[in-house]
């Protein structure tokens, strides 16, 4: 996987996706949108954006079969990189829509943020990530959510920030990574994100 190698931006429909598209080939990769579960169960690394709804991104999942190939890629350790909804979408459920089950290949649960705050979160919040994280870093980011996630799954490496509390800013394992902000429209820090994800991507698909 090469400087310029495809990257495989999941298309479903509740997504902004020109300023990931601009972010990937800062970064030098070569985007290209797909909403088949074949090109995402299959591309070297994938990108699943995400803005509006759980429920609404949920439908748009399962209707394509996006769902079950990206349960596949995160369980299997492969390159994927999963942006604001897109990684509550990762997860097993959220506040935001009872009943609605995630992809389910997280073991995490969203919750509103409570208390006397500004809800939803919009705007620049500082990021901390530990020491042996291997893409995620110390840097401010861009946030807008209302919903956030209290605890570390078993097996990841978090990244948290603060809201009315600690909450989990991104979750890293391998080259599979979850923000719950949005790198790219956070600046060089973001920018910074996607170069070494794209990093690790290459070196484990080289891997193979």
């Amino acid at each position: 996987m090469n400087a310029g190698t495809e990257v495989v931006v999941a298309r479903t429909g509740v997504a902004n996706l020109a300023a990931v598209v601009a972010a990937l080939r800062r970064a030098g990769a070569r985007p290209v949108l797909s909403d088949r579960a074949g090109d995402v169960r299959d591309a070297g690394a994938v990108v699943l954006p995400g803005v509006g709804s759980f429920a609404a991104g949920m439908r748009a999942l399962v209707d394509t079969g996006l769902d079950l190939a990206l349960r596949d890629r995160v369980r299997d350790g492969r390159p994927t990189l999963a942006i604001c909804l897109g990684m509550q979408l990762l997860g097993l459920a959220s506040a935001e829509s009872p009943g609605v089950e995630g992809v389910g290949a997280v073991d995490a649960r969203y919750a509103r943020f409570a208390g006397e705050i500004r809800v939803p979160q919009i705007g620049w919040n500082a990021v901390v990530a530990p020491p042996e994280a291997r893409i995620l870093a110390n840097g401010d980011a861009y946030f807008a959510n209302s919903f956030r996630l209290d605890r570390a799954p078993d097996g990841w490496t978090a990244a948290w920030s603060g809201h009315g509390g600690s909450f989990v800013a991104a979750l890293e394992r391998g080259a599979v990574v979850a923000c719950q902000f949005h790198p790219e429209l956070s600046g060089a820090f973001g920018a910074g994100i996607v170069e070494r994800w794209i990093a690790a991507a290459r070196r484990e698909v080289c891997a193979c």
